[in-house]
């Protein structure tokens, strides 16, 4: 199990904790609002005038809402403490999605609807990231790309490469996407799987 431990308030000799903007990067994740959030990107400004301020974007982590905020230079946040758990994709049961705990074994279901819009790419030993705090599951990382064979899709013809010609390929998880028109049965593409796009193919 990976864990990242980014302290808790309150958890030194009851003295509480704080993170100021200097400590801002991407990845670190902190409390606001009751509600946990990691930085996506961050940029310190210094205006000629007026004081100076940091633009962030920020993803909450149990919904994936994405937001952008600016904090005053110096303002203090609350961190967070979250433990990085890693997980393998067995397979669907139901309306579930069976995963083992790779430092446990153990097997746990998580409903489908849970993992998001990227668990149609899942296939078997596919890894994903929890993300928990104490007892509580905060959100799940999937991977952003993932290889996949095309299973059904209209024939392609050689040489036909013009670009903005697509058509829709079924792939192996079940999941359709718009690949070029070259692509045929039997290849096997990468895909972006939080945009839906097609990227490249990898094999025949």
């Amino acid at each position: 199990m990976s864990v990242i431990r980014l302290a808790s308030a309150s958890d030194i000799e009851g003295h509480s904790l704080a993170i100021d903007t200097s400590d801002f990067r991407n990845g670190l994740s902190f409390v606001m609002d009751n509600e946990f959030w990691t930085i996506i990107e961050f940029q310190h400004v210094k205006p000629g005038k007026g004081g100076a301020f940091v633009r962030t974007r920020l993803r909450k982590i149990k919904s994936g809402q994405v937001i952008e905020k600016t904090f005053r230079s110096g303002e203090k946040v609350e961190p967070a403490f979250i433990e990085k758990v890693e997980m393998q994709y067995l397979y669907k049961q139901g309306d579930d999605a069976i995963v083992m705990d790779l430092d446990t074994y153990e097997q746990i279901p998580i409903p489908m609807t849970t993992l998001g819009d990227q668990a149609k790419y899942l296939k078997e030993e596919s890894k994903i990231i929890a993300s928990v705090s104490g007892s509580e599951t905060l959100g799940y990382e999937l991977p952003n790309f993932m290889e996949l064979e095309v299973t059904e899709t209209d024939p392609g013809f050689k040489g036909d490469t013009v670009s903005g010609s697509n058509k829709p390929a079924t792939l192996e998880t079940g999941a359709v996407v718009q690949v070029p028109f070259h692509i045929n049965i039997g290849d096997v593409i990468k895909v972006d799987t939080r945009t839906d796009s097609y990227l490249e193919r990898v094999k025949k």
